[in-house]
Formats: C-alpha cells, sequence, structure tokens
C-alpha cells in the first residue's frame, strides 16, 4: 500500500484525524489508479488484445485493490454525511439555546433597567418623615449618646420615636395647662357674677337709701 503524501499542503492544513483519513485513502485510491493505468500501459493492452495469465491476474489484483479503496471511500463519505447532519443538528440546537439565553438575558437587562429606575424612583422620593419638624441632630445626640455611632435608618427611627415621646409629654403639660387655664376663667366668671350681684345688691341699697337721704336733706 503506498504511503500518504503528508508532506502536502494540505497533510499541513487539515488537522481532524478524521478528515486526515479521508485525505489518505483518498491518495491510496488515487496512487492505485496510476499504478492500474501504468501496468496497463506497460504491457500494451488493447481493447482487442487478451492479456497473458500472468498479466490477467497482476490486473486483478490491482483492481481488487482499488476496488477496496473505492469501498473504503464509499464508507466514509457516508460517515461524513452523518456527521454532518448531526453537527447541523447539534448547531441548530446549540444555535437555539444561545438564542433562549440570549433573549433570557436581554429579559435580565430590561428586569435590571426597570429595577434600577424604580429603585431611583424610591431615593428621590420627597418622604414624608423627611418633612418632620424634627430637633437637630446635635441636640438629639445630646440628648441621646447611645446613638452616636448608629446608622442612618436606625438614626431616623430613634429621632422619630424620641420626637413622639417628647410631644406625648409635651401634649400631657398641655392638657394640664389648659384644665388649669379653664378653670381660671372659670374662677374669673365667677367673681365677675359676684361683682356684678354686688353692684346689682349696692344699687338696691342706694335706691332704697334715697328717701332716708331726702329727710336727713329736709331737716337741715
Amino acid at each position: 500500500m503506498p504511503s500518504a503524501n503528508t508532506d502536502t499542503p494540505t497533510g499541513h492544513i487539515v488537522t481532524d484525524t478524521y478528515l486526515q483519513s479521508v485525505l489518505d485513502t483518498s491518495t491510496h485510491t488515487r496512487q492505485q489508479c496510476m499504478n492500474l493505468i501504468d501496468l496497463v500501459e506497460a504491457n500494451a493492452i488493447s481493447a482487442s488484445q487478451i492479456p497473458s495469465l500472468e498479466v490477467q491476474l497482476e490486473l486483478s489484483k490491482q483492481q481488487k485493490l482499488l476496488y477496496s479503496y473505492l469501498a473504503q471511500l464509499r464508507g466514509l463519505n457516508r460517515n461524513a454525511i452523518g456527521k454532518v447532519r448531526i453537527t447541523k443538528q447539534t448547531t441548530a440546537e446549540a444555535r437555539q439555546e444561545i438564542d433562549r439565553l440570549h433573549l433570557q438575558l436581554q429579559n435580565l437587562y430590561y428586569e435590571e433597567r426597570h429595577l434600577r429606575g424604580e429603585i431611583a424612583a424610591c431615593e428621590s422620593y420627597d418622604h414624608k418623615y423627611q418633612q418632620l419638624p424634627l430637633i437637630p441632630l446635635e441636640e438629639f445626640l445630646q440628648a441621646q449618646p447611645e446613638h452616636v455611632n448608629t446608622d442612618e435608618k436606625s438614626l431616623m427611627f430613634a429621632r422619630i420615636n424620641y420626637e413622639l415621646s417628647e410631644r406625648e409629654v409635651l401634649e400631657q403639660q398641655r392638657q394640664g395647662l389648659l384644665k388649669t387655664k379653664q378653670g381660671l376663667i372659670a374662677d374669673n366668671k365667677k367673681r365677675k357674677d359676684d361683682l356684678a350681684s354686688l353692684d346689682k345688691d349696692l344699687e338696691t341699697f342706694i335706691d332704697a337709701a334715697k328717701p332716708i337721704q331726702k329727710i336727713f336733706e329736709k331737716q337741715h
């Protein structure tokens, strides 16, 4: 069997083992065809001439060898077609998987962009608690020094709770002052009523004393 020519350009380009075997078999088949032609030409065999028995045996041997190479090529060709089909199917499945993953990635990008927008909206939202008239932070930390190293979120909760407790105390004081005020108002009203009653009594007394006053005026 002639050896494959691995010094050809294709021998350096093709590195796949299967393709290399196809090239080797093709080279062997071509070389065998050339050997068969050389054998026919060397014995000057024509279409009307019957070659000798020795030549016929050699021709038969070379033909069988050629048929063997051709059979190998057909088998390799069938295998190659099968491999191409499998490769196409595998490629199609891989492409579908890539398309699916790409679509999933795009959905994740859209979801990320949506979430970033929501986060930005939340961060820029004008929360009501930010408008609360809390005492200044410095005064709060002076009154509650245990919150000096507290994180921002917990610190805000503490300030709001502190403000609530302080306002509850102030509300109790306001209610007490309001009751005191109402008591003073009621006391003032009573005194006004007493004074008004006294004025009436004085007027009545004065009116009752007028006849006596006239008598004394006549005597003097």
